[in-house]
């Protein structure tokens, strides 16, 4: 399980973390916002956030259902950890990314990204940035909870040798240890059914998840190709995991047992 406290940083694995009707709790709970245009800052755009990837967030204690969310530590590309809540947070961190940006909390009726799409045949539009929006009140791409499998990930390694398909590319809420030998995309079969997590949780398979550029970049140890996204257009329409909304909250825990409906 993984949880990413603010947008388009790197995030935090985690061992058990509660699900309330939106997602992981505190997952892209904050997130930057370019103080000039009011869009979300996001790695999907790195031509103008170049190194937004060298940032890592975690919650500084387990948030719990019902509290305030607490602030977020997050790590510079110098090492220096600084707290979100510090009120000099969004002056130092504009500083390192070369453009003036504000901290906020999810919460906006209209929040909208900037997507660079690459010079790929293969995707829908080529070399230029569209405007993107977000769901109601969120800082999610298109759903609150991104699910993968490990049938997935050894599917692209397959397909690609070459490269390094890790999770950490795809950002996955929740990874998926497929109980078969198969090798193949099995979330594409999933869609319209409920998974079921543990004891708890009932999650509604939505739609695919499409992949963009920041699938491509560089992070810690993984080094930036081209060829990652490209794999994933040209053998299963650009699609890697799939998404999900919650049918029913509670607990989840590394371990459990998914089954589907």
């Amino acid at each position: 399980m993984w949880r990413y406290p603010v947008k388009s940083m790197q995030g935090e694995e985690l061992n058990a973390s509660h699900v309330n009707d939106r997602g992981l709790l505190g997952d892209r709970a904050l997130a930057l916002v370019d103080a000039e245009t009011g869009k979300v800052v996001s790695a999907k755009n790195p031509r103008k956030w170049t190194g937004i990837f060298d940032f890592r967030a975690v919650l500084t204690t387990p948030p719990q259902p019902g509290d305030p969310l607490p602030p977020a530590a997050v790590t510079l590309p110098d090492g220096s950890v600084m707290s979100s809540a510090d009120n000099r947070f969004a002056e130092t961190v504009s500083a390192v990314l070369g453009r003036r940006v504000m901290l906020a909390a999810a919460g906006a009726p209209q929040p909208v990204l900037e997507e660079y799409w690459p010079d790929m045949a293969e995707l829908d539009h080529q070399d230029t940035v569209t405007d993107e929006a977000m769901p109601e009140g969120t800082f999610f791409d298109l759903a609150g909870v991104h699910v993968l499998t490990t049938s997935t990930i050894d599917r692209l390694r397959a397909l690609n040798p070459h490269g390094r398909f890790e999770v950490r590319r795809f950002r996955p809420n929740i990874v998926v240890q497929v109980s078969d030998d198969v090798v193949d995309f099995v979330e594409n079969k999933w869609l319209g059914r409920e998974m079921h997590i543990g004891d708890d949780v009932i999650l509604q398979i939505t739609e695919p998840c499409p992949r963009c550029v920041m699938t491509t970049l560089p992070q810690g140890d993984l080094p930036k190709d081209r060829e990652i996204l490209r794999t994933a257009a040209r053998h299963n329409d650009v699609n890697v995991g799939v998404y999900a909304e919650v049918r029913r909250p509670g607990m989840i825990r590394r371990g459990d047992e998914v089954t589907l409906g």
